[in-house]
């Protein structure tokens, strides 16, 4: 197996070929990757297609293709928080973000497995700036639990859920926030940002943090759960506790 495609709702990534190790990531269903290595024939070593992201999967949870249907990137993707899949006897309820190889008339294929689509689905290649509402994206992760590398309303990290978001917008980011401080164009100030801006918070000169403005005074991130705070020059305020959580370090823009 060299290449291979997500079937199932969301594959745990860990950082060693075990259960008991650190989940580092999560892969949503129809997303691709590169299979590096196979250890035990059950466990593969796999790097993300999308982002480049590697870790160790167990190899149930993929269904081998070609390198040419890996490498094409899926324009649809679902849309709803969670969206049902199915296939005759078969059914998934995957989650937001999700690929959707091969997408016709409300149908997605992986391989020879035809699922009928039963939800809202966008297409990445037209959306435009201002198309979609951030606000209506937004809603429906609030309160979804911090969960350490993971990318779906069931358990979030920061950074996964600002993925996953710009991945409904069209942009695919890296993984972590340090690697998304990297890309798009610096904003100077916190009263030049706009919605759609993501910010970014450091400890010791490290990015640690990662959140997208709503408006200049109002951030939405993953501390805890997905939350709405204020946020000021100096960083983000807790809403509920008054205290100061995270030190503002910089303002990066992606359209």
């Amino acid at each position: 197996m060299d290449y291979a495609i997500v079937s199932v709702p969301a594959a745990a990534i860990r950082k060693k070929p075990d259960h008991r190790k650190e989940m580092t990531n999560q892969l949503l269903f129809g997303e691709a990757v590169k299979v590096l290595k196979i250890k035990k024939g059950k466990w593969a070593k796999v790097k993300s297609l999308h982002d480049g992201y590697e870790g160790w999967v167990t190899m149930s949870l993929l269904q081998e293709t070609d390198e040419e249907t890996a490498a094409t990137r899926s324009a649809h993707i679902t849309a709803d928080i969670f969206t049902p899949l199915r296939s005759g006897q078969v059914s998934l309820l995957v989650p937001f973000g999700s690929s959707l190889p091969a997408y016709t008339e409300n149908q997605t294929r992986i391989n020879q497995q035809v699922y009928q689509v039963e939800g809202n689905v966008l297409n990445r290649t037209t959306i435009q700036a201002g198309a979609v509402s951030l606000d209506q994206l937004v809603q429906p992760w609030l309160n979804a639990p911090y969960l350490w590398g993971g990318r779906t309303a069931m358990g979030v990290d920061c950074s996964g859920f600002i993925q996953v978001l710009f991945k409904t917008l069209g942009i695919d980011l890296p993984r972590d926030a340090w690697q998304q401080a990297q890309e798009g164009e610096p904003v100077a100030a916190l009263h030049l940002g706009r919605t759609g801006d993501l910010v970014f918070f450091d400890d010791k000169e490290e990015i640690v943090h990662v959140g997208l403005l709503l408006k200049p005074e109002l951030v939405v991130h993953a501390a805890g759960k997905v939350r709405i705070d204020p946020i000021d020059k100096k960083g983000i305020i807790n809403r509920d506790s008054g205290q100061r959580t995270h030190r503002l370090k910089a303002i990066r823009r992606y359209w």
